[in-house]
């Protein structure tokens, strides 16, 4: 089977996704995750942490709360409704690296746990380090000219 006649295949026989209603989902819980986001920040805030304290304290937040959710396993049955909605903020970040984690925990802490959860910060620390290396330099090429 050639992958043109197996593409076809798969066309034939999935069933057509709701696309409107999956935009209407992403958009209400990705912002209702921003919206919590910004609660949390005017909370931090009214307790005495400047705007850069605060946003720390957010993040932190939004970690925790999603690597529990994940560990509970609520957070998976929420993408499934939400998609991209839970997977663009801070909390997308927090589940991928808390699942594999979870799902690899019988192997043992060093080569389970804490092997599975580099093979998705890998790659995500070295692009994200690499970006900002290479912003930076055309940043003081363009500041130099």
């Amino acid at each position: 089977m050639t992958n043109q006649d197996y593409g076809k295949l798969v066309n034939e026989r999935s069933k057509p996704s709701p696309m409107g209603k999956n935009i209407v989902w992403a958009f209400l819980v990705g912002g209702a995750i921003c919206t919590a986001g910004q609660g949390l920040l005017n909370f931090y805030q009214s307790y005495g942490l400047d705007k850069e304290q605060a946003g720390t304290a957010v993040s932190v937040t939004l970690i925790l709360a999603a690597a529990l959710l994940t560990g509970l396993g609520l957070f998976d049955k929420l993408a499934k409704r939400a998609g991209a909605g839970t997977l663009v903020p801070i909390t997308g970040f927090a589940n991928a690296m808390v699942s594999p984690a979870l799902e690899f925990k019988s192997e043992g802490l060093i080569t389970g746990t804490a092997a599975k959860l580099f093979t998705v910060a890998g790659p995500v620390l070295v692009f994200g380090i690499s970006a900002s290396v290479i912003y930076g330099l055309i940043l003081c090429l363009i500041k130099a000219v």
